[in-house]
């Protein structure tokens, strides 16, 4: 990830692509019921990878969203796809390597099981990211439904020296509300590791996007859009431009 990259992103919800409020799933809003749809759309675009999260699966500790993901392998052909939710032993990591996924984001397990990680990273080299979710700075888990009494930063270094490819770092506050990303809460968190650091939650206009990738100097090295390309915010065209130029 030497580039800075915008990400679109695809949140699965019962087989649907759905854009949740803070992490809320009472507050999920639907915004197409045919997945495979959404990403033919975005891949009319040259996109650097597509980030997708199985809610179903983060909520329930296994995978649930399978033939939902399996649609939208199958249209994104030649784009990489980051898959995080649900994902908590080697089998299934392994079984969504062998699937097509480029690859795996690990939340839950991250905190729970760090050994899990560290094996993974080792198996499978570059295709191991961490998901790194936070209410008010302390790390939460089981799809956002609990949270820990660990920060983000010591999480984080847990990893430093593991091979993980990417953290991807949510300010839950912000996800789902289009009031910019917590940057800044990213750019520290960036400093303080070696790993490249993604910025997810709250992108609401093309000037969240432009100062993200201003940050890229501090460690950001990329940010994740959803549902400001469902409801129109922002156009994805832009939003590459906006990243690319920065």
């Amino acid at each position: 990830m030497t580039d800075f990259e915008l990400i679109p992103a695809i949140d699965l919800l019962g087989g649907r692509c759905v854009r949740l409020s803070q992490g809320r799933y009472d507050a999920a809003t639907v915004y197409d019921d045919d997945p495979g749809a959404v990403a033919r759309r975005f891949r009319t675009h040259p996109l650097p990878r597509l980030h997708v999260v199985d809610l179903d699966g983060a909520k329930q500790g296994r995978p649930c969203n399978r033939d939902a993901v399996r649609t939208i392998l199958a249209e994104m052909k030649g784009v990489p796809i980051e898959l995080g939710g649900g994902i908590r032993t080697q089998q299934s990591i392994a079984d969504w390597i062998e699937l097509g996924i480029d690859r795996v984001i690990l939340g839950t397990a991250a905190l729970r099981d760090p050994e899990l990680v560290r094996e993974a990273a080792r198996r499978f080299p570059g295709r191991v990211a961490v998901g790194v979710d936070a209410k008010q700075g302390q790390v939460a888990a089981e799809g956002w439904l609990e949270t820990s009494d660990v920060d983000v930063i010591t999480l984080a270094r847990r990893f430093e020296d593991a091979g993980v490819a990417a953290l991807i770092h949510t300010d839950i506050a912000r996800d789902g509300m289009g009031t910019g990303p917590n940057l800044e809460a990213t750019a520290a968190l960036a400093e303080q590791v070696s790993i490249p650091v993604v910025a997810s939650g709250g992108v609401g206009s093309v000037q969240h996007i432009r100062a993200a990738a201003e940050l890229a100097s501090r460690g950001i090295a990329g940010v994740i859009v959803g549902r400001a390309l469902y409801d129109g915010s922002i156009g994805l065209a832009e939003a590459l431009e906006a990243a690319a130029c920065s």
